[in-house]
């Protein structure tokens, strides 16, 4: 049986400062950490230093699969498109100091021109390879066009790029509508990371936020469906667990990061 790697996505316990969630998710047996650029900035507004975070990440023997996120690459020429690829390429900057082979790239939300998205993608590829990193398309439920595996597909595709990567989410597929399905039209290697979590069954899923995520199998979403897509493609990278509750922010950061490694691994590989 496909074996997986397992992340603790940062945002999981979100207020705790960025090293320490690093020794927690080293503690609680993850094999890696995803860090989000505001979290490193707050490292970096209190004195830290990126090398610091690297050397962390290095000592407890833990991955850096992604980093989150990149927002402002999709907007049309003018002020706006030049400032976001600025942005951009300071957090690439980041994701390559403290050792990540992607970055998250967040879609556009509103009206989106396909082309142009696609352009877009393939010029942000292009900025991040000569870095030192793969920006990965994103597909988020609640957007209002780029919110399924086949949208963002599409844009990968049409950017023509061989370098396209995709984030995947069962909680996005859910709020999207679409399900899990099109995992099938991937090649693994175009896979950056899974996250992982569930949904409640109320509110409706057309209602749903990042808040109303709840642990793998706590909710109604077909997790062992989405992960035997992933083992029928033949992907056995990192899947990696993703909340944003209060509740959970919180509580002790281990306990929660235990709780969250256990749930996950009684659905990806059970005894």
């Amino acid at each position: 049986m496909t074996q997986f790697r397992y992340s603790l996505n940062s945002s999981t316990i979100k207020p705790t400062p960025i090293l320490e969630k690093i020794r927690v998710a080293s503690e609680a047996g993850y094999d890696g950490i995803e860090l989000w650029h505001a979290d490193i900035d707050l490292h970096l507004e209190a004195g830290g230093t990126l090398a610091e975070i690297r050397q962390a990440v290095d000592d407890h023997g833990l991955a850096v699969p992604t980093t989150v996120m990149l927002k402002g690459w999709c907007e049309p020429d003018g002020p706006a498109d030049q400032e976001g690829i600025a942005e951009c390429r300071r957090r690439m900057e980041q994701a390559v100091a403290v050792g990540a082979p992607h970055s998250v790239a967040g879609p556009p939300h509103f009206d989106v021109d396909f082309s142009l998205a696609a352009e877009r993608y393939h010029r942000l590829l292009e900025i991040g390879l000569e870095m030192g990193v793969r920006p990965s398309m994103e597909y988020l439920g609640f957007a209002q066009e780029v919110n399924s595996i086949a949208t963002a597909l599409r844009i990968m595709n049409e950017s023509k790029h061989p370098e396209a990567t995709i984030v995947l989410d069962p909680f996005h597929d859910f709020r999207g509508g679409a399900g899990h399905d099109d995992i099938a039209q991937l090649r693994p290697e175009q896979i950056a990371v899974c996250h992982f979590d569930d949904a409640p069954a109320s509110p409706p899923a057309g209602e749903q936020r990042d808040p109303d995520r709840v642990m793998p199998g706590e909710g109604v979403i077909d997790l062992k469906k989405f992960i035997a897509l992933l083992r029928q493609i033949g992907y056995s990278g990192f899947i990696s667990l993703e909340l944003f509750r209060e509740d959970l922010w919180a509580a002790d950061p281990l306990s929660v990061a235990k709780s969250g490694l256990k749930a996950m691994k009684a659905i990806c590989d059970p005894s």
